[in-house]
C-alpha cells in the first residue's frame, strides 16, 4: 500500500497480507451523492478488464467497491478519505464526493499498472489488504497551461486533465490569451479570436475555443475534482488584442499580429476609457462561463506600463472582478495596486523572498507558490533538454520535489500558503507529447508538495515510489523524461 503518489497521510499494511481481487462480479455500490464518482470508476476499470462492473446504490456484502459518504473524522475535511481493503472488498468513505474521487485515484495506484489499459489487458486485478487514512497539507494544488503561445486542442487539454487528476490536482489554471494568440471566444468582441487567435509561436495556424468547448472542458474537469481558473493577462501581454482592436491602442494604430517569444512590450491603452469597457466585457462573460471562484488577470512583466498606470488600470479592473461575484487572482506584481485580502497573489520568482509578497500577507492575503526555478515545468532539466527554457535555470526532478512551501519564503508562514501550481508556458511545446515530456516526472512531484504532510518527504521513498508509476504512464502512453535520477524498471 505503499506505492501511492502524493503519500498519503497514513497506510496500514494488514499484517497477515491478503489481498482483494476484482472479479466479473465485483461491483461498485455507490450511495446517493456518489454515483456520478462510481461510474467514472467504473469508466476507469472496465476497458483493462472487461468486467461490467455495474454501478448500484443496493447494498452488497462480498465482493464490493463501496463508496460511502456520510460521517468521517472532522480533519478529513471536504477532500479527505479512508480507504480500507480487505480480501472482502474495497470501501472508500468520505465527507464529499470530492473526497471519494481522491480515494479513487489511490485506488487506481493500488491497482497493477496495466488496468490503465483501454484495450483488453490479463490480470489478476488485485488491491493489498490495508487502510488508508490521507488528507491534504494544502488546499490549491494546480496544475497551469499556456495555451496561448501554442494552442492546444480540447481533446489535448482533456488528457492533461485525466493525467493530473490522478496525482489530486484540483485547479487546473489556463493561460488563455497573450501576445501571440487569444484563446477564448468573446462575443461582444469576435474578432478576438477570429483574428487574434489566428497564429502562435512560429507562425502555425493557432486557435481558440468556442464558449461552448470551454464549458465543456470545465465541465470535464470537474467530473474529475478539478476547477478551471481562467487567466487573461493585462494589462500587458496583449499583443493579440492589440492587433485585433485598433481603438484599444493610444495611436489607434493596431500593431501586426506577433509569433515571437519577447515579452514585456504591449500594453492596453491605460488612458482610453473604451479599455475598461473592453476589460468589463471579457470578464463579464468569462465569469458567466466560469462556475469556479477565481479569475486571474495577469499583471505580469508589463514593463511599457509606468507604475502610476499599472495602479491606476488595476483600481479600476479589481472591483470589475469582485462585482462579477468572483475573487482576484494574479502574478505577484498585482500586489503593487493593493488587490483585496480575498485575492490571491500568486508568486513566481526565483528568491526566496520578495517584499511585495511579505506585505500581502502583513494585510491578509494567502499566496500562492509557483516560483520558477522550482515549479516551472516548461525550465529543461538539463544542458541537453531538447524542449523548455532555462532563463530560471533547470530542474531535475530532486529540484521540484527538494522545497518545503510552508518554509520556502521569508515571512510567508505556512498559515498564509494557500498552496501550489505547476505552471507549463509553451514557448516550444506544440503537442501532448511535448506537454508529457516537461510535466513527467516533475509534476507528480510538486502535487506531493501540495498533498502530503512534510513528515513523510522523503527523496529516497519519492524515488523509489516514482519508478513504480513509469508501467503506468507507458499504459497511459504518457511520453515522460527518463531521468537519469531515478532507478526505472
Amino acid at each position: 500500500m505503499n506505492q501511492v503518489i502524493p503519500a498519503p497521510v497514513s497506510v496500514a499494511p494488514d499484517r497477515n497480507g491478503g489481498e482483494f481481487r476484482l472479479t466479473s462480479q465485483t461491483v461498485i455500490q455507490a450511495e446517493r451523492g456518489a454515483q456520478r464518482v462510481g461510474e467514472y470508476l467504473a469508466g476507469l476499470l472496465r476497458p483493462a478488464t472487461g468486467y461490467r462492473l455495474p454501478v448500484t446504490g443496493d447494498r452488497r456484502s462480498d465482493g464490493t467497491i463501496s463508496l460511502a459518504l456520510g460521517r468521517v473524522d472532522a480533519q478529513l475535511g471536504d477532500e479527505g478519505y479512508e480507504l480500507e481493503a480487505d480480501r472482502r472488498g474495497v470501501e472508500i468513505k468520505a465527507r464529499t464526493a470530492a473526497g471519494l474521487l481522491n480515494g479513487v485515484q489511490s485506488l487506481r495506484q493500488l491497482l497493477p499498472a496495466q488496468v490503465e489499459s483501454r484495450s483488453l489487458a490479463r490480470g489478476p486485478w488485485t488491491v493489498p489488504a490495508g487502510r488508508i487514512v490521507d488528507y491534504p497539507r494544502f488546499a490549491h494544488r494546480g496544475a497551469m497551461l499556456d495555451v496561448a503561445r501554442h494552442f492546444f486542442a480540447p481533446d489535448e487539454v482533456k488528457r492533461y486533465i485525466d493525467q493530473i487528476s490522478l496525482y489530486k490536482i484540483n485547479e487546473l489554471h489556463l493561460h488563455l490569451a497573450d501576445d501571440q494568440g487569444w484563446r477564448i471566444e468573446i462575443k461582444s468582441w469576435p474578432r478576438l479570436t477570429t483574428y487574434g487567435g489566428s497564429t502562435e509561436v512560429g507562425g502555425g495556424p493557432g486557435g481558440y475555443y468556442t464558449q461552448e468547448q470551454y464549458r465543456d472542458l470545465v465541465s470535464y474537469a470537474a467530473a474529475r475534482g478539478i476547477a478551471v481558473i481562467p487567466e487573461i493577462d493585462m494589462p500587458g501581454h496583449t499583443n493579440a488584442a492589440l492587433a485585433s482592436y485598433a481603438e484599444l491602442n493610444c495611436d489607434g494604430v493596431a500593431p501586426p499580429l506577433y509569433t515571437g517569444t519577447d515579452v514585456g512590450f504591449s500594453s492596453l491603452c491605460i488612458d482610453k476609457e473604451i479599455t475598461y469597457r473592453f476589460v468589463g466585457d471579457v470578464l463579464r462573460e468569462l465569469a458567466a462561463l466560469t462556475p469556479g471562484e477565481y479569475l486571474h488577470i495577469g499583471g505580469d512583466e508589463a514593463h511599457v506600463t509606468t507604475e502610476p498606470d499599472y495602479i491606476k488600470f488595476f483600481q479600476r479592473v479589481l472591483p470589475m472582478v469582485e462585482a462579477l461575484g468572483k475573487k482576484v487572482s494574479g502574478w505577484h506584481e498585482l500586489i503593487k495596486a493593493t488587490p483585496a485580502v480575498s485575492a490571491l497573489p500568486q508568486y513566481w520568482g526565483t528568491t526566496n523572498s520578495n517584499a511585495l509578497v511579505t506585505d500581502a500577507v502583513a494585510r491578509g492575503n494567502k499566496i500562492l507558490l509557483s516560483p520558477a526555478n522550482k515549479s516551472y515545468l516548461d525550465m529543461k532539466y538539463d544542458e541537453n533538454t531538447p524542449l523548455g527554457l532555462s532563463w530560471a535555470g533547470f530542474i531535475e526532478v530532486d529540484d521540484a520535489y527538494g522545497w518545503d512551501p510552508g518554509t520556502y519564503l521569508q515571512g510567508v508562514p505556512e498559515s498564509s500558503v494557500a498552496g501550489v501550481e505547476a505552471p507549463l508556458w509553451s514557448e516550444t511545446l506544440e503537442n501532448s507529447d511535448h506537454i508529457e515530456f516537461m510535466a513527467f516526472p516533475r509534476l507528480p512531484a510538486i502535487a506531493e508538495l501540495g498533498w502530503s504532510p512534510w513528515s513523510t518527504h522523503d527523496w529516497a521513498s519519492f524515488r523509489s515510489r516514482l519508478a513504480a508509476q513509469a508501467p503506468r504512464w507507458t499504459e497511459l502512453g504518457i511520453d515522460f523524461y527518463r531521468s537519469p535520477q531515478i532507478d526505472w524498471p
